[in-house]
């Protein structure tokens, strides 16, 4: 006997098929009660750096995104790189949002990752002693910043940070500096969210991201942001989607393009700038505020 059951709204019915004798069929009409088709929204995991998730900027682009695109948007993991990146690699998450970087270009040279999408910028600062004896609070660019703690002869740290030594190098070149024209003292904490107590031990200065020390991810008397606002001070973000290696099926493939094409759209770039922020502030930039990282210093021709 075969047996199919055909839902009908509030009136179903089951059709038996009988095999002896005769083909017959037994219509038998019942009655169900009214509910509600649930059907699986569509989903996209994403694994997403500490800070994105630490200024309240994440959570707020998730939930506009979920809406508009009528998404569902799981946040599986926010944390360091050393931890985010992995759960991508296995295939627990189907975007990352990150720095760009080794790491990115590595997951993609493997095939774990499509071409990243640059998303959005971060801002880095220099942070000093509160008296501030170079007087770089003053400066009208970062290059200028530096060049105050030279002529004054005081103290910048070499951060390890890889975002923070990028940086210094694009300083000291629009600065016109050199390394040894400069008091460049060694990073020599344990921890990077220690370097702002080496600040405060040596009096020294140190460029660092805007958001660990906003949101006391590196904390310490006596030191404070002294300088910030200098668009080739900055660090891009990555959406990064799965590449031909990934374990993602197609569907999430898919959901995770859809949500990376959104990001970098003039609605989802709309997004970083949150107006309901005390005191204006703002810790994401748009693509098109990029120009700032493609200022370089007049070099002569040499034939």
């Amino acid at each position: 006997m075969i047996r199919i059951s055909v839902p009908t709204g509030t009136l179903g019915a089951t059709l038996v098929k009988g095999t002896t004798g005769t083909t017959r069929w037994l219509l038998i009409l019942f009655l169900i009660m009214p509910a509600p088709i649930i059907l699986a929204a569509e989903e996209v995991r994403v694994a997403v750096i500490g800070g994105l998730e630490r200024t309240g900027d994440w959570e707020r682009i998730r939930t506009t995104a979920e809406r508009r695109l009528n998404l569902q948007i799981s946040t599986v993991l926010s944390a360091p790189k050393e931890q985010i990146v992995p759960v991508f690699m296995r295939g627990e998450a189907e975007l990352l949002l990150i720095h760009g970087g080794d790491e990115t270009f590595a997951l993609e040279a493997l095939g774990l990752a499509s071409p990243s999408h640059i998303w959005a910028y971060n801002d880095f600062v220099i942070a000093g002693p509160e008296d501030d004896p170079a007087g770089v609070a003053g400066a009208e660019s970062g290059s200028e910043a530096l060049r105050k703690i030279q002529t004054n002869g005081q103290s910048l740290i070499s951060f390890r940070d890889p975002g923070s030594h990028q940086i210094l190098d694009r300083l000291l070149e629009q600065a016109g500096l050199i390394p040894a024209q400069i008091n460049l003292r060694p990073d020599s904490v344990n921890r990077p969210q220690q370097i702002l107590r080496q600040a405060a031990q040596d009096r020294a200065y140190v460029i660092v991201g805007h958001i660990p020390v906003a949101f006391g991810r590196m904390p310490s008397r006596g030191i404070k942001v002294l300088f910030t606002g200098d668009p080739s001070m900055r660090s891009g973000y990555v959406a990064v989607t799965p590449g031909p290696e990934h374990p993602a099926d197609p569907a999430a493939r898919h959901n995770a393009e859809r949500l990376a094409q959104f990001l970098i759209s003039p609605q989802g770039q709309e997004l970083l700038y949150d107006p309901t922020a005390v005191d204006g502030a703002r810790w994401l930039y748009p693509r098109q505020e990029a120009t700032g990282l493609l200022s370089f210093p007049e070099q002569p021709i040499t034939p």
